[in-house]
């Protein structure tokens, strides 16, 4: 399925330009033309899918693999110092193709990237129970 008002779907489908880094049936990977650092690249199925949970097991499966693959060339390449898989689904978590993929970000010491998270505390007597309840559901 191919969504033609996608921007992603475009460039899988080849209407719109890009850097193409990586490409077979199923993913095309790009470098982002708004990288938050050099050599970012996105992982983007062929296929419309929205988000994480609309995708097919098979294409997820998949995804993970050539994300390794293609951020293994990028870090020798770069020579950069680490790196961040990145991604979103949603809106109110970062989401702003609603298009999966998959950001590849390369880390340099003083980049500047900030992917930053407050600590929290665990809930043990919730956590406990919804454990348990996802457990159940998933054996």
């Amino acid at each position: 399925m191919k969504d033609c008002n996608c921007i992603f779907c475009k460039i899988a489908n080849g209407e719109i330009p890009s850097y193409t880094v990586y490409e077979d049936d199923d993913f095309k990977v790009i470098f982002d033309i708004s990288p938050a650092s050099k050599g970012h690249a996105l992982v983007i199925p062929k296929e419309h899918y929205k988000n994480l949970f609309e995708l097919d097991e098979s294409i997820a499966s998949k995804a993970l693999v050539i994300a390794k693959k293609v951020a293994t060339e990028l870090s020798t390449e770069l020579d950069c110092d680490g790196f961040n898989l990145l991604q979103n689904n949603e809106e109110i978590a970062g989401q702003t193709v609603f298009h999966f993929h998959i950001h590849l970000i390369p880390r340099y010491k003083n980049d500047n990237v900030k992917f930053t998270t407050t600590p929290g505390e665990i809930d043990k007597e919730f956590a406990e129970k919804l454990a348990e309840k996802i457990k159940n559901k998933l054996a």
